[in-house]
């Protein structure tokens, strides 16, 4: 895969989720690849009220169901007009999570785009919302969480890097995804127990020598893995920084001024690592800017 082809965005047609069609429609053009977007409603939930309603639920649900086409086929039409991309609009019956994970799945999306509900996306949908399990399920198709207008293409990305093989997708996706933006790529590291091995009375020179032996290895490991990548020194910044690495990750953000983070994830665990405190959680809860998780195990990685 030497650019992509088939992108999809979810929506629910509400004012903040259509920055993420927009920036969907914003790929699509640059990498001339297939678009769609596709809306799901849970019209199920009506047949609750059958005992009162009776056969009016079912024009109901077909009058819901109208109007999100409509609605849908608007929203795709402004935008076509602007990025030059015609789009596929779907809308479809049916749990969200199920819909669009299954719709992903199907036509081989490349990219999954959904967006950002304001300042409070993590703390108010990361537990329980059909985001998060969307996030959970479709752990296998890159999940880009949109949290600005997209003014313009990605010019500055910052990639979080741990020297793994999800570092190392993370990296080839961005050359996918934006293969003229500047790269940063940064490591965070810490002192283990730090402060206890100060309180005992450890030499403050041991530990800056230990720091100074940190950052030696890990500007060795950016070069190795940017190397294995294809980056050459002059496509990327490497960038090592002594602090907690979820922090570290937002100031740098704010520091560079940056449109996208990009962080790679093994896989495995990825739910749980967001909803128990991880680097990722911290990230997509705090960043302004837009956020690309990417999972090693479904990135074909190829030299």
């Amino acid at each position: 895969m030497t650019t992509l082809s088939r992108i999809l965005a979810a929506t629910d047609l509400s004012s903040p989720a259509r920055h993420a069609v927009d920036r969907g429609f914003q790929i699509a053009a640059y990498c001339q690849a297939k678009y769609s977007v596709i809306h799901a409603l849970e019209l199920d939930v009506l047949d609750a009220l059958r005992e009162w309603m009776g056969e009016d639920v079912s024009f109901l649900k077909k009058k819901l169901e109208d109007d999100a086409r409509s609605d849908l086929q608007q929203l795709a039409t402004e935008a076509e007009k602007h990025y030059g991309v015609q789009a596929e609009t779907v809308v479809i019956s049916g749990p969200h999570l199920a819909v669009i994970s299954t719709y992903a799945e199907q036509s081989n999306a490349e990219l999954l785009v959904i967006g950002a509900r304001g300042q409070d996306f993590l703390r108010h949908h990361l537990l329980g919302s059909t985001a998060s399990r969307l996030i959970r399920k479709s752990v296998k198709h890159p999940v880009l969480v949109v949290k600005q207008p997209p003014h313009e293409p990605y010019k500055k990305i910052l990639i979080p890097v741990d020297f793994s093989i999800a570092s190392a997708a993370a990296v080839k996706f961005c050359r996918l995804l934006a293969p003229d933006a500047e790269i940063i790529l940064l490591h965070a590291f810490e002192v283990p127990f730090e402060g206890k091995i100060a309180y005992a009375g450890v030499d403050e020179d041991i530990v800056k020598q230990y720091r100074i032996a940190t950052r030696d290895g890990a500007l060795a490991n950016i070069r190795a893995l940017a190397d294995s990548v294809g980056l050459d020194i002059g496509d990327y910044t490497p960038l090592i920084v002594h602090g907690d690495p979820s922090q570290t990750v937002i100031d740098q953000e704010q520091k560079f001024d940056v449109d996208l983070i990009i962080m790679g994830k093994h896989g495995k665990n990825f739910i749980e690592e967001l909803l128990l405190g991880s680097v990722t959680k911290h990230v997509l809860a705090e960043s302004q800017c837009d956020v690309l998780v990417v999972d090693s195990g479904h990135i074909k990685i190829s030299s």
